[in-house]
């Protein structure tokens, strides 16, 4: 028996593909204010694993880490004791720096440590396994959304917030741009080129 076959007309006619907007169409800036990250690290301690969460974003704001130098992140590049320090590791050929550990950070790293006694890296999954860059991003993502932030957050925002913050502290350009590793210093201008320092003797 033969089976009897019809024309249908086709249905993907004026059919729309979904195009995933811009940064500047997703959000108005691309970096949180100080208080912001305060909100955020109050979310993350509010997680199952508050402690390691609320330091990664500690660290990374602090010291201007990408996703993926947070990941690799080892406890050999932590120097604990009187003269505290990081030995920051940059990715896409940035200049490698030295940063001090405040009293704060310090001690919350000191509490992590404690609690992973085994592990070479500082951030590691539940299962005891180094971060990828893409998770160590969602999970980012995930805190920015229980802190109910007026913009959606990602972790290279940690980065961005740093450079904004020390130039808003009116930190010199050149300082900043070895701080965050940039080799560069043209990509270290757009946040002093923003900073409302440059403007708090006008109209005196």
């Amino acid at each position: 028996m033969i089976a009897k076959l019809r024309l249908v007309a086709s249905s993907d006619v004026n059919r729309k593909v979904l195009r995933r907007g811009t940064n500047a169409e997703r959000r108005s800036r691309e970096y949180l204010t100080p208080a912001e990250i305060e909100r955020l690290i109050a979310a993350a301690k509010e997680g199952r694993w508050g402690q390691r969460d609320a330091t990664l974003i500690t660290v990374a704001y602090r010291h201007g880490l990408r996703a993926i130098e947070a990941a690799e992140l080892e406890w050999a590049q932590v120097e604990f004791g009187r003269n505290a320090s990081l030995h920051v590791r940059r990715a896409k050929q940035g200049k490698p720096s030295v940063h001090p550990i405040r009293g704060d950070e310090l001690r919350a790293l000191s509490a992590l440590r404690k609690a992973q006694p085994d592990s070479g890296y500082v951030f590691t999954t539940e299962r005891g396994t180094p971060f990828t860059a893409d998770a160590i991003n969602r999970l980012v993502k995930i805190i920015g959304a229980r802190a109910e932030l007026p913009l959606p957050v990602h972790f290279h925002m940690l980065r961005h917030s740093c450079g904004y913050k020390l130039a808003n502290d009116g930190i010199d350009t050149r300082a900043i741009q070895d701080w965050l590793g940039h080799v560069s210093i043209t990509h270290t201008t757009r946040y002093t080129a923003l900073s409302q320092t440059r403007f708090k003797d006008f109209w005196r």
